[in-house]
């Protein structure tokens, strides 16, 4: 198995032991594949079918190396990378007392003895040294993962952050870091050993049966380097982090014999790295949506360094005793699903937000120096282009009010700020207009906006028969405008164009644009002349005529009397609040409904493909067993790899197979997120027919259920008058006995026979409600004295008080 397409490497270190199982572990040349054999169970009568064979490959093998051969094959490339802003990991994984820590950290008893680690800290400040156009920034970290608790192992130091001793694992923009852990930074390679040395004495370690030195936490020693380009112009920079992560070893209780404290720091530590283990086969599984970083701190801590963009290197160490096979079985399974990770590394590269704005300045003043200098060219001396002051803006508003006045031919503009604001000025100028405009009709007339049919409602023409003529009548005095004919009646032009009320007011109508808005000007004018009445020959058929579709006719009415006696059907009324107030609901409602209606035919049409292709994988399936029945009857013939050979037919059709299970997992998932998507937008359909329900209820009582001084009133109290149920806002102005007089009406109106039952019940309550009333009072008052003498003796009763005739005792 290559890793080159995944990025992840595995290295495997076998510990130094005079007892190497040679006969069960096996290197072969290449220095990369690991043969594991097993012996079976020689006892007789017992049946042992387990697999006994194991191959494995990794990336190099390094047994009976030193510790600067095993730096140069797995650390140098990685740690080189950094400085170009390459985030990376290096982790050591293995039972416990297989050379872990000896990898990382080495030992400190001589100086060719140092891990990985120190090497690291030493390689990276030579090549600080070494570069002369970088400018970089080195800090460390040292963090301790104890029982699933976090500690800081240079919070000791006195240059630490004082903290609250609460530290955790957080997620930003920036990634996953630790808050509250110290990071402190190093000029020398000196600075970061001491750091390190310190942390290394804070460890907590144990002994037991395999390791007299056995690590009981989980540790991360991190530098962080932060390189930026000498140039003061440079935005860019990039910013890395390598991870050296030094895992406790899994134990077996069994062989270790740990007890107490030992034992139970080795249950923690068996369950971390249980979870990195699920982690990890999580991530190297390319259709798993949800990956269990948060199972432990370990693997929340690990979030971003393992695979995705950062280089992660593992050294795998086995311990090569036969006593240990079965922990080396685990370790290079591990291995194993580690390097199925995909992972393709990549620059850190970040702006530096400060001389961004430098730089952003610096040519916004270069472009305002041409931008003169080409002014200066052209004559233009007095052009600005800074932003307008208060004078500015009124000379420009001053301007433009002569301008419309027609005392100023043109208005002198010399930039982009100027002609803006020019245009700002006339939207103003316009609007004031129309709003002084409108505000002298409404003084004048009785204006009523044909479209907003919320405001008005058609009312049935009153036709008024005489004996000599038949006209149009008037309602109750009150006159009322008949509006456009429909297109398929005969147009005819009435002379008459000015009617009169009873009362003598003259009715004049004309029609007009306010704001945008078709409206009609009713104007009651008192004159002294008779009413004018139509002539006889635009009479019976020109009323007939407008009267047929009386329903469709504009009917020009009075805003006071808008309200309806008898408010209209809901239905008829449902109609209008969708043209009209709710117009922009219903449209939004259309159009999911559209959205909704593509989306279940693209499911429909997605769900036959898929089918189609499922059809045409079971016969490729079938062709394809014939030809392999076919090629096992007339014999195999293999290659040099000892691999079948197949004809070309039936390489055809397994490759055929293989698309069209690519294009069904494809549209698989493709018709699963699209289910996702017709189900919400199912839901937007409701909430949007559940609004428009909800404001054409609202709109329907306002309108026509409820008063105007009830709706005032409650306005008051900022308070929609149409959210309020009907039979809630009618007790709103009600008190006590008006409110029992109208439930008892409306019990009465649901079962008329039982009006004796409720006037009696009634009558009993009033009853006891007088007696508690007098018993009280009687309570309240002062009681008498009575002095117990023989029976049959009248007491009497204390000073100023008559006696009582139940006072016998």
């Amino acid at each position: 198995m290559s890793n080159k397409s995944s990025g992840v490497k595995v290295f495997a270190r076998v510990r130094t032991t005079t007892n190497f199982a040679s006969d069960m572990i096996e290197f072969l040349p290449d220095n990369q594949t690991i043969h594991i054999h097993t012996r079976l169970d020689q006892r007789k009568d017992v049946v042992n079918n387990q697999h006994s064979d194991w191959s494995f490959k990794v990336d190099g093998i390094l047994h009976n190396v030193p510790q600067d051969v095993v730096y140069k094959v797995v650390a140098k490339n990685v740690v080189s990378s950094t400085i170009n802003g390459f985030s990376s990991t290096i982790m050591c994984y293995g039972q416990t007392g297989a050379g872990k820590t000896y990898t990382m950290t080495g030992a400190t008893e001589k100086y060719d003895y140092r891990g990985i680690i120190p090497r690291a800290i030493q390689q990276i400040f030579k090549e600080v040294e070494e570069q002369g156009d970088l400018s970089l920034t080195v800090y460390v970290s040292y963090l301790e993962i104890y029982n699933e608790t976090l500690f800081d192992l240079l919070s000791s130091l006195p240059d630490s952050l004082e903290t609250d001793g609460h530290i955790m694992v957080v997620e930003d923009n920036y990634g996953v870091h630790v808050r509250g852990l110290s990071i402190h930074q190093v000029s020398t390679e000196e600075d970061a050993l001491n750091y390190l040395f310190e942390g290394e004495t804070n460890r907590i370690i144990a002994s037991h049966s395999m390791n007299k030195n056995s690590s009981r936490s989980h540790c991360i020693f991190t530098v962080y380097v932060e390189t930026r380009w000498k140039e003061a112009s440079e935005v860019k920079f990039l910013a890395s982090k390598l991870n050296m992560v030094d895992l406790a070893g899994s134990e077996r209780l069994g062989k270790t014999g740990s007890e107490g404290q030992v034992m139970r720091e080795a249950m923690y530590i068996n369950k971390s790295l249980s979870f990195l283990e699920q982690t990890i086969i999580a991530l190297a599984d390319p259709k798993r949506g949800h990956i269990p970083f948060r199972q432990s701190k370990l693997t929340h801590v690990l979030k971003d360094s393992l695979g995705g963009t950062c280089n992660t290197i593992l050294v795998a160490n086995i311990y090569g005793e036969a006593a240990q096979i079965e922990e080396t079985l685990s370790t290079l399974r591990f291995s194993s699903r580690l390097m199925c990770i995909p992972a393709e590394p990549a620059p850190n590269v970040f702006s530096d937000p400060k001389k961004l704005v430098q730089n952003l300045q610096k040519e916004i003043q270069l472009l305002q120096d041409e931008l003169a200098m080409h002014n200066i060219l052209a004559n233009r001396r007095q052009t600005s282009y800074e932003a307008l002051t208060e004078n500015q803006v009124q000379e420009i508003k001053t301007q433009v009010c002569r301008y419309l006045d027609g005392t100023l031919d043109e208005i002198n503009i010399t930039n982009l700020r100027q002609l803006r604001e020019s245009f700002a000025q006339f939207k103003i100028i316009l609007q004031q207009q129309g709003q002084e405009i409108e505000t002298a009709l409404r003084k004048k007339y009785i204006l009523i906006d044909k479209m907003n049919k919320s405001t008005s409602y058609t009312p049935e023409p009153v036709v008024t028969e005489t004996a000599e003529e038949t006209h149009v009548g008037e309602v109750s005095g009150e006159g009322f405008g008949i509006g456009q004919a429909p297109t398929s009646a005969k147009a005819k032009k009435l002379k008459t164009k000015k009617g009169k009320d009873p009362t003598g007011s003259n009715i004049k109508k004309e029609r007009m644009s306010i704001g945008g808005k078709d409206v009609e000007m009713v104007l009651h004018v008192k004159e002294s002349s008779p009413p004018i009445l139509p002539e006889k020959d635009t009479t019976q058929r020109d009323l007939e005529v407008l009267s047929a579709d009386s329903a469709q006719s504009e009917i020009v009415i009075k805003l006071e009397d808008s309200k309806s006696s008898t408010p209209p059907l809901k239905a008829s009324m449902f109609e209008v609040f969708k043209n009209e107030k709710g117009r922009e609901i219903n449209r939004i409602l259309m159009e999911n409904k559209s959205i909704l209606s593509m989306k279940r035919k693209s499911v429909k049409e997605l769900t036959e493909r898929i089918n189609n292709i499922k059809e045409e994988i079971d016969i490729s399936n079938q062709a394809l067993n014939v030809k392999k029945q076919e090629r096992q009857h007339q014999g195999d013939y293999l290659n040099e790899q000892g691999d079948p050979v197949i004809d070309e037919d039936e390489f055809n059709l397994v490759m055929q197979l293989k698309d069209l299970k690519h294009q069904y997992r494809h549209d698989f998932d493709t018709l699963r997120d699209l289910k996702v998507e017709l189900q919400y937008c199912h839901k937007l359909v409701d909430q949007c027919r559940l609004r428009l329900l909800t404001e054409f209820d609202i709109w329907y009582n306002e309108s026509f259920l409820i008063s105007e001084d009830v709706q005032n009133s409650v306005k008051k109290d900022n308070i929609r008058p149409g959210l309020i149920p009907e039979s809630r806002m009618l007790s709103l102005d009600e008190d006590d006995k008006e409110k029992f007089q109208r439930i008892q009406n409306d019990i009465l109106m649901k079962n008329p026979g039982s009006a004796a039952f409720y006037r009696a019940q009634m009558r009993l309550k009033q009853r006891v409600g007088e007696f508690q009333q007098n018993y009280l009072s009687a309570m309240a008052q002062p009681q008498p004295v009575t002095i117990r003498k023989k029976p049959g003796i009248i007491t009497q009763t204390i000073k100023n008080k008559p006696p009582s005739i139940f006072s016998v005792t």
